[in-house]
């Protein structure tokens, strides 16, 4: 009782006309950052952390969050409607909700996109007070070897988004982790595959690499294709049926538990939450081969994943003041700029801050949906508007939001020669989300592997020692080994088929 009483205490804080507004603010930009291809959340709060020193404590960690998980929500508009991910996270929800919006049902897919969103926030806002005492100690649990094994499951749950070519998912994930080398030798320092460029010493920001394999390669597939925009029929319920509710009610579910406990993972991003998500629902569909063509699940399960992490990120911050990502550690920032250090006692030396910043998203969710839900009839119109008209757009908001990051004009390159490599992956059927996934923890994989090592003496019998990390690495190789079955099985009932895809 004495929790659910400051937690009481800290929803009437948060509640404030004042704390209401700083809440709205920062959900509002938060959107507008996550819209933005390139900027994404770690950037947007890092850019306007110094602007909250003026305001009380509460009200600057208030704002600060909303701005999170504003940014978390706003990636998949642009993601569902132009196939342009505003932030690595949507880039999953891009697989199935750019395919509604091609069908006319963009609006359906964006409501979803919300609902999850919501749904999600407040589940992971509940474990977060009810078990941010006992799950914390377990995050910490993850070594090395853990976090290893771990990011290998990931990896296996991004190639199989491959569809029913298991090689070229395969292609797809090793690409991505032979981009991911280019640059400075983490241990030694020295330049691996740099090709004597000063530039590439810093390796490739995955920002220009995912603007450029979905935004430019889709307009140079437009721009193929003689379309005349990217849904030409007359557009269908902008709502979600109520068959298409009960449809992601399940997925909801299990990717807001799912995304919470890894976003508790030090180090794991919610890219690897969304992901898995995604995967898992791919796997207990009874209809698996809809998913890439529209399926609404694969646009509420990834969508509640990433936006659950969030809460879970915020158990190790709060309990032990340990942040779980580049992200969390901009939040950590703000905490120490106001003189407030999380930790085990920022409960009871600090509750008009610490319950408030808990109690602020529950209404930050509800403002995200009261601000979202009514935009959906508007966004959804964006698919018929002519080519024409919105492809310069995404190509002017895609130069912004690249160069916005680092403001360096090799990005640029960057993000064209990806582009032009995106459209020639996906005329020859290769997946591009594998590619970016494994961009995305590759130099965790990297890391922790090198680190596991060091502790064997450079032998990988070092994982017997943990019971944890064997356990993930069967899953991996159980989960690899099924899906590698599934596709012989579909191939040796459909000859055709196996000829064209491997």
């Amino acid at each position: 009782m004495d929790t659910f009483g400051q937690l009481l205490h800290g929803l009437a804080i948060a509640l404030t006309p004042e704390n209401i507004l700083w809440a709205f603010l920062g959900a509002l930009v938060g959107t507008l950052i996550g819209v933005l291809p390139g900027l994404g959340p770690t950037a947007g709060m890092a850019l306007l952390v110094p602007l909250s020193v003026g305001l009380e404590p509460a009200s600057a960690v208030i704002m600060i969050a909303a701005i999170y998980y504003g940014a978390m929500y706003g990636g998949s508009t642009t993601a569902i409607l132009m196939n342009v991910p505003g932030e690595v996270s949507s880039v999953v929800t891009a697989l199935d909700g750019y395919a509604m919006a091609r069908q006319g049902r963009g609006g359906a897919a964006l409501a979803i996109a919300a609902i999850g969103s919501f749904v999600a926030g407040l589940l992971s806002i509940i474990l977060l007070v009810v078990l941010a005492p006992l799950v914390a100690p377990l995050a910490l649990s993850f070594g090395p070897l853990e976090l290893c094994a771990l990011t290998a499951l990931a990896l296996v749950a991004a190639v199989n988004l491959a569809g029913r070519s298991l090689a070229r998912g395969l292609l797809s994930c090793g690409l991505g982790l032979l981009i991911a080398m280019i640059g400075s030798d983490p241990v030694t320092g020295e330049g691996r595959f740099t090709f004597g460029s000063v530039e590439l010493l810093a390796g490739v920001n995955f920002i220009p690499v995912v603007v450029g394999l979905f935004a430019i390669s889709e307009i140079l597939m437009a721009s193929a294709s003689g379309a005349a925009s990217i849904y030409e029929g007359r557009l269908s319920r902008l709502y979600p049926s109520r068959s298409e509710l009960r449809q992601s009610a399940g997925p909801i579910a299990r990717g807001s538990l799912l995304g919470f406990f890894l976003g508790l993972v030090p180090g794991l991003s919610p890219a690897a939450a969304s992901f898995t998500a995604y995967d898992v629902e791919r796997r207990i569909s009874p209809s698996p081969e809809r998913f890439g063509k529209g399926a609404i699940e694969g646009v509420a399960s990834p969508e509640a994943a990433n936006n659950s992490a969030v809460g879970g990120g915020l158990v190790p911050l709060l309990t032990l003041g340990i942040p779980t990502s580049p992200t969390i550690a901009v939040l950590l920032g703000a905490f120490l700029v106001h003189g407030i250090t999380p930790g085990p006692l920022i409960f009871s030396e600090h509750p008009d801050v610490a319950w408030p910043f808990i109690a602020s998203m529950f209404v930050g969710n509800v403002i995200l949906v009261l601000l979202n839900l009514p935009l959906v009839r508007i966004w959804a119109r964006i698919v018929s508007v002519p080519y024409a008209v919105i492809l310069p757009v995404i190509l002017v908001v895609s130069f912004i939001g690249v160069y916005s990051v680092n403001s360096r004009p090799f990005d640029l390159v960057v993000m064209l020669v990806f582009g032009f490599l995106g459209y020639g992956m996906r005329r020859a059927h290769i997946p591009l989300a594998p590619m970016v996934l494994a961009l995305v923890i590759a130099p965790i994989i990297e890391s922790s592997f090198r680190q596991s090592l060091s502790l064997g003496g450079g032998s990988v019998l070092v994982f017997r020692q943990s019971p944890l990390a064997l356990g993930l690495l069967a899953v991996a190789v159980i989960l690899l080994w099924t899906g590698l079955r599934s596709r012989r099985r579909e191939a040796t009932s459909d000859r055709p088929a196996l000829e064209e895809d491997f």
